[in-house]
């Protein structure tokens, strides 16, 4: 998976990010991160059910999801199917005149 991501993708594998890798059947996942002084390579198998992906265009080459979507797409829900309320944003306050 390391191979893939770095002479593939061309990403740096010591970046930070969570590379997700699906099964054909949808079934199983594996992340690939790395951790301080390792790799570390987590395996989770559905007994029932499959994980659902958000929707990509196939042109894209990778999808960033957060936090959330990735606990959800871990325990099988379908993140398009889930609705989140907006998102709360401070009011703006208009930029003083200068003097």
């Amino acid at each position: 998976m390391a191979a893939i991501v770095r002479g593939q993708w061309k990403v740096d594998l010591y970046g930070g990010h969570l590379f997700v890798f699906l099964g054909r059947r949808a079934d199983r996942c594996k992340i690939l991160f790395w951790d301080r002084g390792g790799f570390v390579l987590y395996y989770k198998r559905l007994e029932r059910g499959r994980f659902r992906l958000p929707v990509v265009s196939s042109e894209a080459t990778s999808v960033a999801i957060d936090a959330t979507e990735l606990a959800m797409l871990l325990d099988g829900i379908d993140v398009v199917a889930v609705k989140r309320p907006r998102k709360w944003e401070p009011p703006k306050i208009p930029a003083a005149a200068p003097a």
